[in-house]
Order: structure tokens, then C-alpha cells, then sequence
């Protein structure tokens, strides 16, 4: 699945609130509720935390893909966040996380997931990737770079 089919503008957030790792992944399920009326934030919030506790998805390099599956998901969503101040999310690297990718895929969608979440994982591991979404300012612009990046990879 492309970039541009996970990803939307409105869920491109540009200097995302958030004290805790909790804060950004309650703001993110917020975020997803607005758009999508038909998933309950406290239920995309409920399955995020649930999937950290199994393990951090702070993959290093201050990126996190948190992701779930989500009873009622019809078709799988990305949010792409960039937060300021960078938020301790027990890393494996243990540096703090700015950049976050969330992904919610349908409960049954087990290969989908899988794989999306190589692609997703394969494009934050480029540094100058990493590097343009940090340095954008607006959420437009984090989109821009994010899908640019993607058709670029």
C-alpha cells in the first residue's frame, strides 16, 4: 500500500502536543476520531496502548510506528506526527521520539499489516528522510515531504 493511500493531509500533524508517550498516542487517537467518526477515540487510544505494552515501537533514531488492529477499521490509516519537545517512548535506542507514524490496519488485514509496516519502517530508515520531516513547519508541508519522500524511495 502507497503512502498516498495510507496517509491525508488532516492526519499529517505538524508539532503534535504531548508530554508522554500516552499524551501523543491519546492526541493521535483523537485525531483519527475526527476524522473517521466511526472509530471511537478511547477504542483506537485503548488498542494503542495495548499494543505497547507488548513492546515499545519506538524503533530508534527518534521514530516511532505506533500501530494496532482495530475492530471497525475498514481499510488501514497512517498518521505521521512530528512532536517538539521529543517524548521519552522507551526507544530501543532509548532516545526520545519526534517523529511517529501511526498505523491502524482492520482486525483481520494480518499480512497487509505486515508488510506496511516494512515499507513504512524501510522509508524512516533513510537519515535524509528523517531529516526533511523534521525540519517542516507546517502539517501541508509534512505531508508534502512525507508523500514526496515515499514516491522518491
Amino acid at each position: 500500500m502507497t503512502l498516498e493511500a495510507l496517509l491525508s493531509p488532516r492526519l499529517s500533524l505538524c508539532h503534535l502536543a504531548g508530554s508522554s508517550k500516552k499524551k501523543l498516542l491519546l492526541n493521535i487517537a483523537q485525531a483519527i476520531s475526527e476524522q473517521y467518526p466511526d472509530l471511537d477515540s478511547d477504542t483506537v487510544f485503548n488498542q494503542l496502548v495495548a499494543r505497547e505494552r507488548l513492546g515499545s515501537t519506538g524503533i530508534g533514531e527518534g521514530v516511532a510506528i505506533p500501530h494496532c488492529r482495530l475492530p471497525g477499521c475498514e481499510r488501514p490509516i497512517g498518521v505521521l506526527c512530528t512532536t517538539s519537545p521529543a517524548v521519552d517512548f522507551d526507544a530501543i535506542d532509548r532516545q526520545p521520539v519526534d517523529l511517529l507514524f501511526a498505523l491502524l490496519v482492520p482486525e483481520d488485514a494480518d499480512q497487509e499489516h505486515l508488510d506496511t509496516l516494512a515499507e513504512i519502517a524501510a522509508l524512516f530508515s533513510d537519515s535524509r528522510v528523517r531529516e526533511k520531516l523534521r525540519e517542516a513547519t507546517t502539517s501541508d508541508e509534512l505531508y508534502a515531504l512525507a508523500i514526496n519522500s515515499a514516491a522518491a524511495a
